[in-house]
């Protein structure tokens, strides 16, 4: 048998490397890295301490594709490092022209050696209302190769034997990385790029580059509240409002901030000089899996939210009063699924995304051009034909955690 790289390997190297390509690309983000290091320290010591290899290197990124080839293509390479699509998002309904997946490993063992995430989105070019426009983004998206056909070969490679030796997979890991990476260079003229970026920015971004270029990586923080301070404590522009639920006792699913997206020079394929905004910096903080009756209770709850700033987060935490903040409680409505472990039972972590919350997040960084008027129904089925396979049933996944043991 061939001595392969396990995908757990694959996956943490693959991290790593894109956590130091992107500290490169966009400096404020090892400022980030930073203040989390140092939060993360004063919050829980012994804690991370405990589980440093997770906490530490934990990282989620998000890419935005145009084309179900495209999306194909990523499923398949995502898979040689032992990721699946968990989930289906429909963000059309919070005003964004894609849908999306979460790219993740599914098993307690995959997710305790390395639980990097990758939330996938497809430009939904139906949602253009400009047939002209429609034509030509199609036509640009058409004329463009996001993965190299040495990437193509390793990735078949690993699905035709089983896996990569150790020089297959250098090179793999080397191709990967150069898919997502920054490139300043627009593939179109101004006109044609004002004309998309007018349409929605998210047209813009995924229509105009090379490729998917990372928009953002999200270390996971153990105080998303004290983190949030600290980056405004240091002059980083931080979002006004951490998105997800008000800060508890006993944390549910995701909690998320950022910092503002960046205006990066570019040229136009004309050479023309411009400016694009697309790439910031987002830290989350990731509390216990709910089951479908707690996540019904936390929509409930999250509806009665009134949406007033000054009273924002007071009014955030009386909606969300019903809501029970104690573990045994939890676990006796059977509101948030455990594990039994050493110690006694454990709340499972929530591995995956919030639609609200990553809508959120995207559209506060869009910049002034962002609009709210793509409101309409998803269509998971048109996304698992582009996708080549169903979205895996995360509410499933976690129901088949609760019977694993625990990961040493």
């Amino acid at each position: 048998m061939a001595d392969f790289v396990s995908s757990d390997t694959l996956r943490a190297r693959f991290s790593a490397a894109m956590s130091a390509m992107y500290r490169t690309e966009v400096p404020l983000y090892a400022d980030l890295l930073a203040i989390v290091a140092d939060v993360n320290a004063r919050t829980a010591p012994d804690l991370a301490s405990r589980d440093n290899a997770r906490i530490s290197e934990e990282r989620h990124g998000a890419i935005r594709v145009g084309t179900g080839e495209e999306l194909a293509q990523m499923r398949r390479f995502f898979a040689v490092l032992g990721m699946v699509p968990v989930g289906y998002y429909d963000l059309a309904q919070a005003g964004l022209p894609v849908h999306s997946t979460a790219f993740r490993p599914v098993t307690q063992a995959a997710l305790s050696a390395n639980p990097f995430r990758m939330f996938c989105s497809l430009l939904r070019l139906d949602l253009i209302a400009d047939a002209d426009l429609r034509d030509s983004a199609a036509q640009a998206l058409a004329s463009r190769r996001i993965c190299s056909e040495r990437l193509l070969d390793l990735v078949a490679k690993a699905e035709a034997d089983g896996g990569l030796d150790e020089g297959d997979a250098s090179v793999f890991l080397a191709e990967g990385l150069d898919v997502f990476r920054w490139h300043a260079e627009s593939r179109v003229k101004e006109a044609e790029y004002l004309r998309l970026r007018a349409q929605h920015p998210l047209i813009a971004d995924i229509v105009c580059f090379k490729g998917p270029h990372i928009n953002h990586l999200t270390p996971r923080t153990l105080d998303i509240d004290a983190t949030q301070a600290e980056m405004r404590a240091r002059g980083i522009d931080a979002k006004d409002r951490i998105e997800g639920p008000p800060r508890r006792q006993c944390p549910i699913l995701l909690r998320q901030t950022s910092f503002k997206a960046l205006s990066e020079p570019i040229r136009f394929a004309g050479g023309e000089g411009g400016s694009h905004t697309a790439r910031f910096g987002e830290i989350e903080q990731r509390g216990a899996a709910l089951t479908p009756k707690g996540r019904a209770l936390y929509d409930r709850c999250l509806a009665d939210v009134s949406d007033v700033a000054d009273d924002y987060d007071a009014n955030l935490a009386a909606a969300f009063a019903p809501f029970p903040d104690d573990w045994n409680t939890l676990r006796s409505e059977a509101l948030a699924y455990f594990r039994d472990s050493d110690t006694g039972p454990e709340p499972l972590v929530w591995e995956d995304f919030l639609p609200v919350s990553a809508a959120g997040i995207f559209r506060s960084n869009l910049g002034d051009g962002a609009r709210d008027e793509v409101v309409t129904s998803g269509s998971q089925a048109q996304f698992e034909t582009a996708l080549g396979i169903p979205v895996a049933d995360m509410f499933a996944l976690y129901a088949a955690q609760t019977d694993e043991p625990s990961a040493t």
